[in-house]
């Protein structure tokens, strides 16, 4: 059975340009366009689709405030179509935090050519989001208050790598935002396009009570805060004299994916070993699988996100068939693992072996 897609765009242009993208492929079905969210509502009501297609600047209303109403009335997958601009780089990460299921760039010049090149993108973008529950999604947040950790604990030389794709910025957003100042060091990869990496970064330290950044090459990674790998670029963690900095390379994509969840676990496993904790959240495919078992095979504590509390169980679920899944965590309770007593503990025994 196909999967039936509303496109909600302005531009008539651009609604032409995705019907044709979307309906060359034979598993999809394009039932309807809408110029605006007001017709959209109305369409959604007659036509009942599968997934939405939805830009962000558009008359009468907005599309994040369309979003938003969408999310509490009828949850349902929504993929963002935003052009990369600064400005609608942030509206597309707030559309994500919103319950969006993944977005896809507008290019900036040559629209035609450019959306050709952007259709086997935007294809597995809405097939994923089929397959997505938004109403098992991170709909119910956890609490927002930061939880405390004891001050007698160190988190000097401790690490902790978090893998996620889609459904990841809502998820991350609920587990960063609940770790303490002392927390320890966090580095993240979630599979992002390029320019939107850094609006991410940037909303996620206005809201946290540790320090949130765009990872850059060569930065000592610290307690207290947590590094994204930017768009485009892998990140990885290695050591530089009794510490640990971030580096970042253009090699080529891993698991089909630059960042690569799988380089950045690798590079932990050999760089910190016992030492690390290692977290695989929502997202398609099995980016991270065979990292994340390097990195148990080198002694690191690793966690699963729970499918119940997973938007995609793909990337958990991959991790969990090759053995590289310790424990299964629902996403309020990862939160606690990273800054629990018991790993704290045992990265002190590591630390001193």
């Amino acid at each position: 059975m196909a999967i039936r897609v509303l496109i909600v765009d302005d531009s008539a242009l651009m609604r032409q340009m995705l019907t044709e993208i979307l309906s060359a492929d034979p598993a999809i079905e394009v039932v309807g366009t809408a110029p605006d969210p007001l017709v959209a509502r109305e369409r959604i009501k007659a036509l009942s689709p599968d997934v939405l297609t939805l830009d962000i600047e558009m008359p009468v209303m907005d599309g994040l405030s369309f979003l938003e109403k969408l999310m509490a009335l009828r949850p349902m997958p929504v993929v963002v179509v935003s052009t990369l601009t600064r400005k609608g780089a942030d509206a597309a990460v707030r559309a994500l935090e919103l319950g969006a299921i993944d977005s896809v760039g507008k290019p900036l010049i040559d629209l035609r050519t450019g959306m050709a090149e952007l259709s086997a993108e935007l294809i597995g973008k809405v097939k994923a989001a089929a397959m997505a529950r938004p109403r098992a999604s991170a709909r119910a947040r956890v609490s927002e208050r930061p939880l405390v950790a004891d001050p007698s604990l160190s988190t000097a030389g401790r690490t902790v790598a978090i893998g996620a794709s889609t459904g990841g910025v809502e998820a991350l957003q609920s587990v960063i935002g609940r770790l303490p100042a002392g927390a320890p060091a966090v580095l993240v990869a979630q599979h992002m396009p390029a320019g939107f990496t850094s609006s991410f970064a940037r909303r996620l330290d206005a809201q946290c009570a540790v320090s949130v950044m765009e990872a850059t090459d060569g930065r000592r990674v610290l307690p207290g805060h947590v590094y994204i790998a930017p768009g485009a670029r892998h990140l990885e963690l290695v050591r530089s004299g009794a510490h640990y900095v971030c580096r970042l390379h253009e090699g080529p994509a891993v698991s089909g994916h630059r960042p690569s969840v799988d380089v950045l676990f690798n590079s932990v496993a050999v760089a910190a070993g016992r030492n690390a904790i290692g977290i695989i959240m929502t997202g398609m495919g099995r980016d991270g699988a065979d990292g994340l078992l390097a990195m148990r095979k080198a002694g690191a504590s690793t966690f699963g996100q729970s499918e119940a509390s997973c938007l995609i169980y793909g990337m958990p679920r991959a991790a969990m068939l090759a053995g590289a899944v310790e424990t299964e965590r629902p996403l309020d309770r990862l939160a606690e693992e990273i800054v629990s007593v018991r790993r704290c503990t045992a990265a002190g025994v590591a630390a001193a072996h």
